[in-house]
């Protein structure tokens, strides 16, 4: 072996080590070593800041804290208001393939019940988003809603109860009831616009808190 072919080899051995160091160097760094995760809301009003400022809604506030809190993460908003659980079934489809989320949070099916719609369709609706999110390899996280007593006991205990079956049925995490701390507190007026539907500005904070312990513990650590 020359001495010449020995010190062409010895460079090329060392480009390629360094070439190595480089390609670990850039897995090992963060937000490198792991795609951001991609959190798919698909909502109805209750998360399309409706009747309040733009940037107050509990969607836009959870971009916030997963900021606050360094995960690398990214929210899609694609709710609409009015929506029902058929829109959003008929939506999420095209928002899979567009978004490619890693996790969906469902927060529909208040509409249903203003509407009295069957809450058999109501069922169907979301099992069928929860298993489509699946299947597209996401995380699905279901967000129960409650209805007022006057619907009648049997349809608010039904009502509230289809959440829970579809989450069990399907495996998917559930947050019972979006607005717990708003909507069954004994100031409950002062948290809701003049409609009585739809929370104010001072109310989303309350309703991130109820949705943030179980989204978190489905995203990865740090």
């Amino acid at each position: 072996m020359s001495g010449r072919f020995f010190a062409v080899e010895t460079i090329n051995r060392r480009t390629w080590m360094r070439h190595c160091s480089l390609i670990l160097a850039a897995l090992a760094a963060p937000g490198l070593a792991s795609s951001p995760a991609v959190i798919l809301v698909v909502g109805d009003s209750l998360s399309a800041e409706y009747g309040i400022g733009r940037g107050t809604g509990w969607v836009a506030l959870l971009q916030q804290r997963l900021d606050k809190d360094k995960r690398a993460a990214r929210v899609v908003n694609a709710s609409i208001s009015g929506d029902t659980t058929a829109g959003g079934r008929s939506r999420l489809p095209a928002l899979l393939q567009q978004h490619r989320p890693t996790h969906v949070v469902i927060e529909l099916g208040g509409n249903d019940a203003l509407r009295g719609l069957p809450i058999s369709g109501t069922r169907d609706n979301l099992s069928a988003m929860v298993r489509a999110a699946q299947a597209a390899g996401a995380q699905a996280l279901l967000v129960g809603m409650q209805v007022p007593p006057n619907y009648g006991k049997a349809y608010t205990d039904a009502f509230a109860g289809v959440f829970a079956e579809v989450a069990q049925a399907n495996r998917a995490a559930l947050v019972p009831f979006l607005l717990k701390g708003v909507a069954d507190v004994p100031n409950a007026e002062a948290l809701f616009q003049p409609d009585r539907i739809h929370p104010r500005e001072a109310a989303h904070p309350v309703m991130l808190d109820n949705i943030w312990p179980v989204l978190v513990r489905l995203l990865p650590k740090g």
